[in-house]
């Protein structure tokens, strides 16, 4: 009887050494894990590097003769990064290789006003949504009486005009597969192409719509209360380091529940549907 207490106790240390062992090991596992994430990379380097695009109004753009990045992306990437403590570098990228230069490393998010799409996950991390965006046809004002619904738009008597490497062509050559579309690539967009009058219309976010209306008076969106293709609003990371896209989740919860991103809306005059 007394042996086999012995053994008993015997196994039951042997099992408490393996447990703790498995503890250190994963542990371990943990700290190296963490060591080979770009949130450890950036705190050592000091600087969170930011891909942008600077053609997005008022996500992210330049006032005419300056170089400086503005905008509300922009405003949110030093957020981020003052949060980190660390300096942050833009990087210019267009929106047809904002996703390669997050897989080549160049930059370690891309803040741009980006969209969730399933094409996109296949490829790229995605961080939780900031917000909810739409799509609207912009036109100019003096044709805009020329359209009742969307289905004016998909006439191949139209031509949309629309920046490569967007959601919009996407969403343009599925859903109005009968308008020609005019393809322009960055820094051309295909609001240009309408204010150019070489397309009849774009369709673009109510994010990007509301701010050309407040900036060009020649140019109108159409049906707002009719907005489709609802998108939620990301930043883009690598897809292969949850670590660095659970603190980039954590921060948008963080910060959407202390008001940032409604002042921050505010200031730029964001339009968003509701969650």
């Amino acid at each position: 009887m007394k042996h086999n207490r012995r053994t008993a106790l015997i196994g039951a240390m042997v099992g408490l050494v393996g447990f703790a062992a498995t503890l250190t090991g994963t542990a371990s596992q943990a700290q190296d894990a963490t060591a080979d994430s770009l949130l450890n990379e950036i705190q050592q380097r000091g600087v969170l590097r930011v891909g942008t695009t600077g053609d997005y109004f008022p996500m992210s753009f330049r006032e005419v003769g300056k170089d400086e990045f503005v905008g509300h992306q922009i405003d949110a990437a030093r957020e981020m990064a003052k949060d980190l403590g660390v300096e942050v570098e833009f990087v210019t990228t267009e929106w047809k290789t904002m996703i390669t230069g997050i897989q080549a490393g160049r930059y370690d998010i891309a803040m741009s006003g980006t969209s969730m799409s399933l094409s996109r996950a296949k490829v790229v991390g995605m961080s939780t949504p900031w917000g909810i965006n739409g799509f609207v046809p912009v036109v100019l004002k003096q044709n805009a009486d020329q359209y009742s619904s969307w289905d004016d738009l998909n006439s191949p008597d139209r031509t949309a005009g629309v920046t490569l490497g967007t959601t919009m062509e996407d969403y343009i050559r599925a859903e109005l597969p009968n308008a020609k579309m005019r393809r322009v690539e960055s820094p051309g967009t295909g609001w240009q192409e309408v204010l150019a009058g070489r397309s009849d219309y774009t369709v673009t976010t109510l994010i990007e719509a509301s701010g050309l209306q407040k900036r060009y008076d020649q140019i109108q969106m159409i049906f707002p209360e009719q907005s489709r293709a609802a998108l939620p609003m990301a930043f883009l990371t690598p897809i292969d380091d949850q670590i660095w896209l659970n603190y980039v989740n954590n921060w948008i919860l963080l910060k959407k529940q202390a008001g940032y991103f409604d002042t921050l809306n505010e200031k730029w005059g964001v339009v968003l549907l509701k969650d």
